[in-house]
């Protein structure tokens, strides 16, 4: 990991998938959530919560609360996508997890704890 980030640097970035998911719970307006969603895209977390703080629904304040919780990992989706700079959904690394997660759970295999890292191994040299 140092070879491609000598600094050791991160940053998270919340699951856009997942951020909108949430967003629509709030339901109420469509054009509402849709201008939330436009800001959001755009990484305007204080714009969206100025959209949504003034409304009196609890799903409204859960969701504030939420963007407030998150606002450190909320990026610019739209530039990070366009740029190309890493994804902005988790799904294909979630579906990874899942199928790995079934392969060491085959009925009848006799998994060992030690042999996992090498199953891991071969499954990102299959897959680079």
């Amino acid at each position: 990991m140092a070879k491609f980030n000598p600094q050791g640097e991160t940053r998270e970035i919340l699951d856009w998938f997942h951020l909108a998911e949430n967003l629509y719970k709030v339901g109420g307006s469509w054009k509402r959530i849709y201008q939330g969603k436009t800001l959001l895209w755009q990484g305007k977390v204080d714009d969206t919560l100025e959209l949504f703080s003034s409304l009196k629904k609890k799903q409204a304040h859960n969701f504030c609360t939420y963007l407030e919780n998150h606002r450190h990992r909320i990026v610019n989706y739209g530039y990070y996508q366009a740029e190309n700079i890493c994804a902005i959904a988790s799904g294909a690394v979630e579906s990874t997890v899942k199928q790995i997660d079934r392969r060491l759970k085959i009925s009848g295999a006799q998994w060992n704890l030690e042999n996992v890292p090498q199953v891991l191994k071969h499954r990102c040299v299959t897959r680079s």
